[in-house]
């Protein structure tokens, strides 16, 4: 019976198992009952497409079918850590463990076979004593000694690839994501359509400068995941950041058909809409940009967040998706007697919502050569930026990026008022701190964080000087950063222009 029973899990493990086609084909190899493969391959396939709940209810409904199967509830702890995002949820990804055995050797116990027991120890790291950046990188090591052990594990590969990502705790840093890079891309020689290793290489490349790399990656991986809608979405990373807008779009509105067909009803608001809106933008297609921001502002007024969302992502909540696409809609078209200047701000809205509500109204009252409604909005806008650099300073995120933002807000409204009331100036030596300010910023993938770019409102600002030698160069320097934003490319086209 023992010998039976060895060959039938020898056959089992060795027999390739796949995950869902609509997220990925994945092979993990395991001592999990065969009633629970399905849904345990599922989840594993979409813990790689960064679907964290639909990965969760995969492996619980795994440990439904196999209540002593170690590895379902490694994958459901392993849900709760999102490396790329630096967010973690510690209490849950203990409970999670906790349902397995009490203690760490006792979950050890319940895995199948010896590398089923490697990787229990590795997330024991991740979810053990000490604060999450030092976890995050006795992980890193954890997944590199796993990764050496087992060197023909795709998994393996492309968790450690991921661990190193997830160090990255003070923003882009190029030589922590080429090292993840040089991981990930040896494996693909050998696994072109496995979605993490696709995924995790997008992540690397998506910076105007390394982009070019990850093309290959989004174009693949938007044909292995179709039903993923972070899949079809993270393809636009590279997109967005080669100029591609047409590509954008399209990958966005296929994000947001994945979210409908896996949940029944369009996110109206949130990462999808925010970046469908922008690249639309981009195109100079304002119609449709309009109809994206009316959507998120319509889902915020019927369905408003239910408490202030403290977070400045503006994903993170539909009154920061409304607050930041309807800032980016007013200083992308200038449209400042339209629909969108008169919303209003959502009750219960963060200080990130308010923060760029503020700010959007203080460049109407500009726009609209109102310097006195200006100078009357500024201590509003000015206050705002105080609460969020406060709160952004007490979280001491090692990331500076949301702790600056507000003070480049300030800095430009400041310098545009300058100019509006005469002081050229004072308006130049505004504009451009806020501009050696931003060249300090880590490169966010996506939209530009600072909505209104430094350079390239420095250059608009150069050229109604007559500077035109200036602007041209804040112009090219803008859309090193920002390439083919539409905005820069019309101001340098008209520095040529004029020059001729």
């Amino acid at each position: 019976m023992r010998l039976l029973l060895a060959a039938l899990v020898s056959a089992l493990l060795a027999a390739p198992s796949f995950g869902s086609e609509g997220y990925g084909r994945v092979a993990f190899p395991n001592s999990g009952a065969p009633a629970a493969q399905a849904d345990f391959l599922a989840g594993l396939a979409l813990l790689h497409d960064f679907e964290y709940p639909a990965a969760i209810a995969s492996f619980k409904r795994a440990q439904t079918a196999d209540p002593g199967f170690a590895m379902a509830y490694w994958g459901e702890a392993m849900a709760h850590t999102h490396q790329v995002w630096m967010e973690q949820d510690l209490d849950a990804a203990r409970a999670v463990l906790g349902r397995l055995g009490p203690t760490a050797a006792a979950r050890r116990a319940k895995a199948g076979t010896e590398r089923e027991r490697a990787y229990m120890d590795v997330v024991e790291v991740l979810y053990g004593d000490g604060s999450k950046d030092d976890r995050d990188f006795r992980f890193e090591d954890a997944m590199a000694a796993l990764h050496a052990r087992y060197p023909d594990d795709v998994e393996a590969t492309a968790f450690y690839g991921l661990a190193i990502l997830g160090t990255a705790h003070a923003g882009r840093d190029i030589p922590t994501y080429m090292r993840a890079a040089g991981v990930l891309e040896e494996a693909w020689l050998t696994h072109q359509e496995h979605p993490g290793l696709l995924h995790y290489l997008i992540h690397c490349y998506d910076d105007p400068t390394h982009a070019p790399l990850g093309l290959r990656a989004a174009r693949l991986y938007a044909k292995v995941a179709p039903d993923a809608g972070h899949a079809q979405h993270m393809t636009s990373h590279i997109f967005l950041a080669l100029g591609m807008w047409r590509e954008t779009v399209d990958a966005n509105l296929a994000a947001n058909a994945a979210v409908r067909r896996m949940r029944g009803a369009d996110p109206g608001c949130g990462h999808y809409p925010t970046w469908l809106g922008y690249a639309y933008l981009q195109l100079g297609q304002v119609d449709r940009a309009r109809e994206a921001l009316s959507g998120c502002h319509a889902r915020a007024s019927s369905s408003p967040d239910a408490a202030m969302v403290m977070s400045m992502d503006p994903d993170n909540s539909r009154a920061g998706s409304l607050a930041n696409m309807r800032l980016r809609y007013l200083v992308d078209t200038a449209d400042w007697n339209g629909e969108a200047a008169r919303m209003a701000l959502p009750p219960n809205a963060g200080p990130g919502a308010r923060l760029d509500f503020a700010f959007a109204d203080a460049l109407r009252a500009i726009g609209l050569k109102d310097a006195a409604g200006a100078r009357h909005g500024l201590p509003r806008l000015q206050a705002a930026a105080r609460e969020v650099v406060d709160l952004e300073t007490r979280r001491g995120d090692s990331d500076p990026t949301y702790r600056v933002r507000p003070d480049i807000f300030v800095l430009e409204v400041e310098g545009l008022l300058a100019e509006l009331e005469g002081d050229v100036d004072a308006a130049r030596a505004k504009l451009a701190e806020a501009a050696g300010k931003e060249q300090t910023l880590p490169m966010a993938f996506g939209p530009p964080t600072i909505d209104k770019p430094t350079l390239e409102l420095f250059g608009e600002f150069l050229a109604r000087q007559g500077r035109l030698d200036e602007a041209r160069t804040a112009f090219e320097r803008a859309l090193a950063r920002t390439p083919g934003r539409r905005l820069a490319v019309q101001g340098l086209e008209a520095t040529r222009t004029a020059r001729q």
